[in-house]
């Protein structure tokens, strides 16, 4: 399916596409052979996996910054109270020195033990960014994630080179090759492929080898479905600590997942038993493929089909 589409389809929905179909081949395979996708992978490291909470968006009201502030801080704590050892927050919407403050709000609230990582969605150009990993570093930040357009590769390793927060981006790239590039050009610590997104499991299996040829450590990351966090769930149980350490450490030298705290239906209600979070982290599935069930009611009740045009 890639040679067929390698003309025109080298990125974006046509790779998306072909992951979906990997994703249930995988799924399929291990039902086959009553084994969980993580064992085909080549076997767990692990039978639970940290969560990162992922918040903070900005509401409405985000050029108030009053409320903006207030609504973040409770956020925050709410988070925490939860039960996560880590969060992720947003930046790049407003000037440096205003985001810089709700980060510095965010590390007030939830205080020094907790793992602080922000977003920026490729909001900056290198010279922007720069300004802005200067300023998370003094709050102790633990990763900088895609804080230029993912084209910019070498406004990546300006970034890079210019702050001590770790960089981290790929959810917008696609295939061994894009993450090849990424790599070679020194643009991140941290790699986040997309399961849904890049190929799939078996580009996935390539891009984590391809990572620890370079000491990079990958941390895949989630958005969108219950099967996507399902995916997560087998691709992270699989990476190994990088560098081997007798205690990983998360973050560190060991992966985490993204547990998005926005309302989403097609996370929380399409799978008959979803993923609750106990002490900071969730299982991995051991049932066969992927290890859950969709819920057939709630896939009709968001299945559109387009109509058919005659000629």
């Amino acid at each position: 399916m890639y040679a067929f589409s390698r003309d025109f389809g080298r990125k974006g929905t046509y790779i998306e596409a072909i992951s979906a179909l990997d994703i249930a081949l995988w799924d399929v395979w291990g039902k086959s052979l009553d084994r969980p996708v993580h064992a085909l992978l080549g076997g767990a490291h692990r039978d639970r996996v940290g969560a990162y909470a992922t918040g903070g968006y900005y509401s409405d009201r985000y050029a108030d910054q009053a409320a903006a502030i207030a609504e973040l801080r409770e956020q925050a704590q709410t988070y925490v109270g939860s039960g996560f050892n880590a969060l992720k927050v947003k930046i790049g919407l407003l000037p440096v020195a205003l985001d810089a403050q709700r980060v510095a709000v965010v590390r007030e609230s939830i205080g020094t033990e907790i793992a602080l990582l922000v977003d920026a969605n490729h909001a900056y150009n290198a010279a922007t960014a720069i300004r802005m990993g200067r300023a998370l570093e003094d709050q102790g930040v633990l990763w900088f994630e895609e804080p230029v357009v993912p084209e910019d590769r070498d406004g990546y390793r300006r970034v890079r080179d210019a702050v001590d927060v770790p960089i981290a981006g790929g959810e917008a790239e696609f295939t061994r090759y894009g993450f090849r590039s990424l790599l070679t050009h020194g643009c991140v610590d941290i790699i986040q492929p997309d399961i849904c997104a890049m190929g799939g499991f078996s580009e996935f299996t390539k891009v984590l080898a391809l990572a620890s040829s370079f000491g990079v450590l990958t941390v895949p990351h989630v958005w969108g479905s219950g099967v996507a966090l399902a995916a997560a769930t087998h691709a992270l149980a699989v990476i190994p600590a990088t560098p081997h350490t007798y205690a990983p450490v998360p973050l560190e030298n060991a992966p985490v997942i993204e547990y998005d705290r926005s309302p989403n239906a097609l996370r929380d209600d399409l799978l008959t038993e979803g993923f609750p979070l106990t002490d900071g982290s969730v299982a991995v599935p051991q049932g066969p493929g992927l290890g859950v069930q969709i819920d057939e009611d709630v896939l009709r009740h968001y299945t559109t089909a387009s109509a058919t045009v005659s000629r």
